[in-house]
């Protein structure tokens, strides 16, 4: 897992902000950047940040790209992160 593209992609409020309205259903571009007061490019710079992270799923139908998100990796993180608390007190 590519761990440190993950945490500097999470780090944004704007790219959580998309994985928050990718949680309901499946977007275009176009259909992200509605509800943002950003340019369109700058929405895509998020969404290819995202994707290198492996954060989300982009399928190509017809001339739309929709995104989705990938909770596989969202799963091995907080799996991570557990087993850090899991591990806390076990000196001895």
């Amino acid at each position: 897992m590519k761990m440190n593209l993950v945490y500097k992609a999470l780090a944004d409020p704007t790219r959580r902000d998309i994985l928050n309205l990718l949680r309901n259903k499946d977007l275009t571009a176009g259909e992200i950047a509605d509800h943002f007061r950003i340019s369109k490019p700058s929405i895509s710079h998020h969404l290819n940040l995202l994707k290198q992270a492996d954060l989300v799923h982009a399928e190509k139908d017809g001339q739309y790209i929709y995104y989705s998100i990938n909770t596989t990796v969202l799963q091995d993180v907080l799996a991570w992160l557990l087993s850090l608390q899991e591990g806390k007190g076990k000196r001895e």
